[in-house]
């Protein structure tokens, strides 16, 4: 089993696992045809079959494991990308001894393999019973190569915070081996990380793991952040380039100029750079490269070869926008 990402955390009942590399994949944008990634128009093929997903995803996690990611992230919410992972680690033995696998429950893919025009993609539901059928479910898929599980999206106030059922029945993975924890979202996502750090089963740490949004025009979460890597936890970054805001062909406002003008002074690309300042907080283990396509990743990838200075970051400050603003924003992507 891989060791753990986390060395010198505090003691808590899981396996040993190894260290990540700094920069992972996630499946979000490729595991099911419609997602909020803008441009996705252009990045995915004109025929976004099960079989063709299929085929970019292994392309990607090919590409991404050569070049030494050794992360990887998906959840029972991104269409069909669970099983497109497990497929891909069975056919790569050697490279399923060595990555950590993350994995996601709590939301229900809904969208019935449809790009748009649907109710809704995903259906949130943190209950035991969701749980105890997501868990089988992804058992089923990866078995013990699940190192990571994350309550999906959590926000203050979430079942996944409060009931005493639930959190037994993760204290229970968590003693089997799992590294046990969260995902969030939202302009709380700060309250909802300190509500986290105090969930305790048997006097013990329930959660050691989060994955929350973090990002130029998003960095409200940093203190908890700060205080969960403090407190031993994983501290995975996801929307690293805000759903494609801060990529090359995206970040051509005003809101990104300083973006823009760094990464031509530094002869790097806005992506790679957005995602170099994530890997620079002193409190990311990982960050998440979301690539749709080859180009995409391997301009992700160089983000490992940016070294941003102190002042490089002062400069991009700036382009913060309120929390409440961001999220807005967010919510209105759409589904393509």
């Amino acid at each position: 089993m891989p060791t753990d990402p986390t060395a010198g955390a505090p003691a808590h009942p899981q396996a040993a696992r190894p260290q990540p590399a700094r920069l992972g994949l996630g499946t979000a944008a490729v595991g099911r045809p419609g997602y909020i990634t803008l441009g996705r128009d252009a990045d995915l093929p004109a025929e976004r079959t099960v079989e063709a997903l299929r085929e970019r995803t292994h392309a990607l996690l090919d590409a991404a494991y050569a070049a030494g990611v050794r992360y990887l992230d998906t959840a029972r919410s991104y269409g069909r990308a669970e099983e497109f992972l497990a497929q891909w680690l069975d056919e790569h033995p050697e490279a399923a001894a060595e990555v950590t696998v993350g994995s996601k429950w709590g939301y229900t893919y809904t969208a019935g393999w449809q790009a748009s025009g649907v109710a809704a993609h995903e259906v949130k539901e943190h209950s035991t019973a969701v749980f105890d059928r997501q868990v089988r479910e992804t058992r089923a898929l990866l078995g013990d190569r699940l190192d990571v599980y994350l309550v999906h999206s959590v926000v203050p106030g979430s079942p996944a915070l409060t009931d005493p059922a639930l959190h037994e029945r993760l204290a229970a993975l968590a003693a089997d081996g799992v590294r046990v924890g969260l995902s969030t979202s939202g302009p709380a996502q700060g309250d909802t990380i300190r509500e986290a750090l105090a969930v305790t089963v048997a006097g013990r740490p329930l959660f050691t793991a989060v994955q929350a949004t973090w990002n130029l025009l998003e960095t409200s979460a940093a203190p908890a952040l700060a205080e969960a890597h403090a407190a031993g936890w994983l501290v995975v970054v996801k929307e690293g380039m805000a759903n494609g805001r801060l990529a090359g062909r995206n970040a051509t406002g005003p809101d990104t100029a300083a973006l823009r003008t760094l990464a031509d002074r530094t002869a790097t690309t806005p992506d790679a750079l957005a995602l170099a300042a994530a890997a620079a907080q002193p409190w990311a283990d990982v960050v998440l490269s979301g690539a749709a396509t080859l180009d995409q990743l391997a301009s992700n990838l160089t983000a490992a070869d940016a070294r941003p200075t102190p002042q490089d970051l002062a400069a991009l400050d700036g382009m913060a926008e309120p929390a409440e603003a961001y999220w807005r924003t967010r919510s209105e992507l759409p589904w393509a």
